[in-house]
């Protein structure tokens, strides 16, 4: 662990929602507050992650993200910022890097910094460029596809760009502990394959439930679980029960309790078709020692090492996923060897004090040797 310095760290945050993105603002938070630093939440006063930091004890600020308000809340941000002497601002999503990424350049804030989380494409990169380099000074990603999509597009400088995956509790998410009740085991023992994210069209919902029902057909003895909530909710009943799966899968809801829904199944599904950075759920299913089979979308198999530490199929390809969910579930020698390698890998390169020291390194070398 890198010594502390006391920073003043502010994070600004536009999404209303409780997903990954959100996940990773309040862990750096939180853990740059127990390492000394000042932190503060900017977000809006209905999102969730508002409420989640001020219960957290972090200082919040109301953020007004309405285009019609962004010149006087540019101005009254200035005055905040200047007020509390911040030094680092960290922008995350649209809305939010305009708008505070501007304030925090009329406030002479030593250092900005962009974090981009998903995979995205620029319309109009002209455009778009500007908050990346006149509203940063420094570019944070989850995973080397995107840094290296933002540095084409953009003609952004190498060296002002950081790859940083979220980190992981490795005391929180390991494979002791107890496990989430999804089923009754005594009444049903087939293996539990899962999906573990937030009800979105391109995390791949659709083509998990084709391969539920193609491993059905095939008379593969699998039960499913789909955990999260998100726009796609009614979509995804439709589904099951347009593929006659009432019975086989469980649509479980918002849990907290993750690390234990994760020691409950026999194998996670990733099966994201866009978008994706490093997926959270993926390094803390290799954490508790869960077998992952995740698409190539994204930065999945950046964790996800075929043959390595899970197993990678096509974005998209239902009979692909269902051939390697029953390649996984009994393959025991090989899965347990996957699993071992990932625990592993977790340990040496996501625990979030990595994180945490690489986020400082990048504070060091702009704030205490600005020209090195």
């Amino acid at each position: 662990m890198i010594t502390q310095n006391p920073w003043r760290i502010a994070h600004s945050e536009a999404s209303l929602g409780w997903g990954g993105q959100e996940h990773r603002v309040l862990a750096e938070l939180l853990g740059f507050r127990e390492r000394g630093a000042w932190v503060a939440l900017l977000a809006p006063e209905h999102a969730e992650i508002f409420h989640r930091a001020r219960a957290s004890g972090i200082d919040v600020e109301p953020l007004d993200v309405s285009k019609a308000k962004y010149p006087l809340s540019a101005l009254c941000l200035r005055r905040w910022l200047m007020a509390n002497n911040v030094q680092v601002v960290n922008t995350h999503s649209s809305r939010d890097g305009w708008l505070v990424g501007a304030a925090a350049r009329l406030a002479r804030v030593p250092l900005i910094i962009r974090s981009r989380h998903i995979e995205v494409d620029y319309p109009k990169p002209w455009v778009s460029r500007h908050a990346f380099t006149t509203f940063a000074d420094h570019v944070v990603t989850t995973s080397e596809r995107i840094s290296n999509n933002l540095i084409s597009t953009f003609n952004l400088d190498e060296g002002c760009v950081s790859t940083i995956p979220t980190g992981t509790d490795l005391i929180r998410f390991s494979d002791e502990g107890p496990k989430a009740e999804l089923f009754d085991k005594t009444m049903d023992e087939r293996p539990l394959v899962g999906m573990v994210s937030v009800l979105r069209s391109w995390k791949g919902h659709s083509v998990f439930l084709e391969a539920a029902k193609l491993l059905k057909i095939r008379g593969v003895g699998v039960r499913f679980v789909i955990v999260g909530e998100g726009p796609m909710r009614e979509e995804i009943l439709r589904l099951i029960s347009a593929h006659e799966l009432s019975e086989d899968v469980l649509l479980a809801g918002f849990r907290e309790d993750i690390p234990a829904v994760l020691r409950a199944l026999d194998l996670l599904a990733i099966p994201s078709t866009n978008h994706e950075g490093i997926p959270q759920i993926g390094l803390q299913a290799l954490a508790c020692r869960t077998p992952v089979v995740g698409s190539d979308a994204g930065g999945i198999p950046e964790i996800i090492r075929h043959g390595e530490t899970g197993r990678i199929v096509a974005a998209g390809d239902a009979e692909l996923l269902a051939n390697t969910i029953a390649e996984t579930l009994m393959d025991d020698k090989g899965t347990t060897r996957m699993t071992d390698n990932g625990r592993v890998m977790v340990e040496r390169e996501h625990g979030i004090d990595h994180m945490l020291d690489q986020l400082g390194r990048i504070y060091a070398d702009h704030l205490i040797n600005p020209h090195s």
